[in-house]
């Protein structure tokens, strides 16, 4: 009997680490089915979407209140669709507000779970592990030390390495990416990544723009270059861009930007880790909703949201979030690590020592491996092998 997993991610990068999931499920069983949440790379690789992650992109808790029914939509949609299918086990990737309730409902219905790179429970709340440890049957980490603290905790949680390990590659060298773009691989280059999701750039890619011109109006050798995403509307960038017309943008080259720049102005997220292992300077912004920050302020319990500074367990790249985000307090931080060679140095040392923490490649092979092994001892596939 062919077996059936549902994933359920619902973000850019659960979209990028599912993909090389589902690839790996394949490769070892292909006669696996595969279905749930999910975006382009993972329909790619051989997911049935029930729904996209475009439809999920949410920022903030005011913003997940707007969407409330649509979120309590699916997550009835999904629970049914267990009903049906009765998949042999569910994984689940990061995107703790749905999936954490995923979980108790495949509890109930006695449908194994993995949890793929786990919610960051160290940072709003450790008392959610205990919670997390009646549902869920065994975690795939991705952080060194997450797997000590799960264990603690009595999930049978392993550490599997960083998926980024085995993507982060680029395809053009700097002259042919300088070229391609019509820009000058010997000026300095700034390259601004103002995230995945539309209300992400909305909010962060106005003041990165201010701040980069004025870099750019003070050193005019200075060049910039944008990161869009597939995920936003083209129209938003132009929008908010249109006062900047030497600015260019690129949609395709995400990783070329973050290896080929000498400053990078990153969201806060996996953008900031990917732009860590290229041992890139960079600075993280965030800026959420009023109401979202005072929530996340009150609840957080770390000195830093960036994954780069989390990993590294000490503040390497400067963050600048919510009123601290600012053009005029941004500018001088920005203009140091551009133009300070000895600033620039010891950060780049710094960066160069997260990718040691990560352990070695192979990530989505080892996680396959523990999602299938869930299927494997879930009472359906013990009366399939008995028959």
């Amino acid at each position: 009997m062919f077996a059936k997993l549902m994933i359920i991610a619902g973000e850019a990068s659960g979209d990028l680490h599912g993909s090389g999931l589902v690839r790996e499920l394949k490769a070892i069983r292909p006669d696996v089915r595969i279905f749930g949440i999910g975006g382009d790379r993972m329909k790619s690789a051989g997911m049935e979407l029930v729904h996209h992650i475009n439809e999920m992109s949410v920022l903030g808790f005011w913003d997940v209140l707007k969407q409330f029914r649509f979120f309590k939509k699916v997550y009835h949609e999904l629970v049914d669709l267990m009903d049906k299918e009765r998949p042999d086990a569910l994984v689940l990737i990061d995107y703790p507000g749905l999936n954490l309730k995923l979980a108790r409902a495949a509890h109930e219905r006695k449908i194994p779970v993995l949890y793929y790179i786990a919610p960051q429970v160290w940072a709003w709340g450790a008392g959610r592990v205990k919670k997390m440890a009646q549902t869920v049957d065994k975690m795939a980490v991705i952080i060194p030390f997450e797997e000590k603290m799960y264990r603690d905790a009595g999930i049978d949680a392993k550490f599997v390495g960083h998926p980024l390990l085995e993507v982060i590659a680029v395809d053009l060298n700097k002259n042919d990416f300088f070229g391609e773009l019509h820009l000058d691989p010997s000026r300095r280059t700034i390259g601004v990544l103002p995230g995945s999701r539309t209300l992400e750039v909305k909010r962060l890619l106005p003041t990165l723009a201010e701040t980069a011109a004025a870099i750019q109006k003070k050193y005019s050798d200075v060049q910039v270059l944008i990161s869009e995403t597939g995920s936003v509307n083209k129209e938003v960038y132009e929008e908010i861009l249109s006062d900047y017309p030497s600015f260019v943008r690129t949609p395709d080259h995400t990783y070329e930007i973050m290896h080929h720049s000498d400053l990078l102005l990153v969201a806060s997220g996996t953008a900031t880790l990917e732009s860590a292992l290229f041992e890139t300077p960079l600075i993280v912004v965030y800026k959420v909703d009023p109401l979202s920050y005072l929530l996340g302020k009150a609840l957080v319990k770390i000195d830093a949201i960036g994954l780069v500074n989390v990993i590294a367990e000490k503040k390497i790249a400067p963050e600048f979030i919510q009123n601290n985000f600012t053009k005029e307090k941004l500018l001088p931080v920005a203009e140091k690590l551009l133009f300070d060679e000895k600033n620039r140095e010891t950060m780049i040392l710094e960066l160069r020592k997260i990718r040691e923490k990560l352990g070695s490649q192979g990530a989505s092979k080892r996680t396959a491996e523990m999602a299938l092994s869930l299927v494997a001892k879930h009472p359906k596939a013990e009366i399939a092998n008995d028959q």
